[in-house]
């Protein structure tokens, strides 16, 4: 019995990324994506806008262009599902103790300008991430246990 997720490498990586790098690309990316569908069509000029905003801020230059498309694809239709919003906060989550937030909130900006029509849903998505980005809970580092005791309580600290 075949799993999806065993079939398609890039879909584990974009729904499950492991690195930190991938992850910062994934919360970036699917803040585009939230925008972008929110007014129930994503144009491609919203998709070149994440991509370019991107590459202007060098935040994500290990990962190329065919990529970060392949990955907005993805997300932009996982957010078409019931539970999309745990979609973006489950990719969120493993970023939040990044300065990410200033990037996430100007890109959602950009992405609703990007088709010169910012709808009000798209108004009302940004919104959301602002909210989100103040509130969401902070991720837990993970310390190994056989680092002992006084790196374990500088971690903490």
């Amino acid at each position: 019995m075949s799993d999806a997720k065993t079939s398609n490498p890039s879909e584990i990586e974009i729904t499950e990324p492991s690195s930190l790098n991938e992850q910062a690309a994934a919360a970036l990316v699917i803040v585009g994506a939230l925008v972008a569908i929110a007014d129930r069509r994503v144009s491609p000029v919203e998709r070149d806008e994440v991509i370019r905003f991107i590459r202007d801020r060098k935040l994500a230059p290990h990962i190329a262009d065919e990529r970060l498309c392949a990955m907005f694809d993805e997300l932009a239709e996982r957010l078409e599902e019931p539970d999309f919003a745990n979609v973006v906060i489950d990719t969120l989550r493993p970023v939040s103790n990044l300065p990410l937030s200033s990037h996430l909130v100007e890109l959602s900006e950009r992405v609703a300008a990007a088709d010169e029509d910012v709808h009000p849903h798209e108004v009302q998505a940004i919104k959301l991430l602002r909210l989100l980005t103040l509130v969401l809970p902070r991720a837990k580092p993970v310390v190994a246990s056989a680092a002992g005791p006084k790196l374990q309580a500088a971690a903490k600290e």
